[in-house]
């Protein structure tokens, strides 16, 4: 699945939890966020998605109305903590079988403002975010296990929580260690990294690759 040919069911979605009451409109740049806090970044409270939103433009009280179209939406925490709280949840929890260490699988609702923070769910340019989608996306095409990097870890809380609330099932995660190279800077496209195909275009065997990772050999 894209998510470029996704837009009407990540519609679909935040219409229900605009309609819970669990979203509202967020005009905060980057700079006003920082600048609320009155503090440094290196001293700002941080959640998987960066510094945690102080809050700025959350309602007192849920948006009436219908949705707004191209605006920034934002979760608010305590009220989706709130309402799987009435019905009966005290915990979000779901199960790790990766070997690495640091990805809290449980957490009690009510440390989830404090852990997590107001998430964003609408970007103004995206119509999406990357834990709604992935969240939707993974429930449509009946996932049951997700293999990623360790540096996601913190965010599956919150995928968790969006799970609970649309009533979706959660999948089992393995969360594993992030490949690196010789400066300790991870691997990822976004950086331009050499592909696997770079190295088999050179002759190199998958015995070699595992050789270079600190991999056990292959069974």
């Amino acid at each position: 699945m894209r998510q470029s040919d996704r837009q009407p069911a990540y519609a679909k979605v935040l219409d229900i939890l605009w309609e819970m009451g669990l979203l509202y409109v967020c005009s905060c740049t980057r700079r006003d966020i920082l600048t609320a806090l009155d503090a440094p970044q290196e001293g700002a409270p941080h959640g998987p998605d960066g510094v945690i939103y102080p809050g700025t433009c959350r309602p007192a009280a849920p948006p009436d109305g219908p949705r707004p179209r191209g605006s920034a939406l934002r979760l608010d925490m305590a009220r989706a903590a709130g309402r799987l709280a009435d019905n009966g949840l005290t915990t979000l929890a779901f199960v790790e079988t990766g070997p690495v260490s640091g990805v809290a699988t449980r957490a009690v609702l009510t440390d989830l403002p404090g852990l997590l923070g107001d998430i964003v769910l609408a970007r103004r340019d995206m119509g999406t975010s990357y834990h709604l989608a992935v969240v939707v996306d993974d429930a449509a095409q009946a996932i049951t296990h997700v293999t990623r990097g360790v540096d996601l870890g913190p965010a599956t809380l919150i995928h968790v929580l969006l799970q609970q609330l649309l009533d979706l099932p959660t999948p089992v995660y393995h969360h594993h260690r992030l490949i690196r190279d010789d400066a300790g800077k991870r691997l990822a496209k976004r950086d331009d990294a050499r592909a696997i195909a770079a190295y088999r275009a050179e002759g190199h065997t998958p015995a070699d690759l595992r050789a270079m990772l600190n991999l056990p050999p292959a069974p």
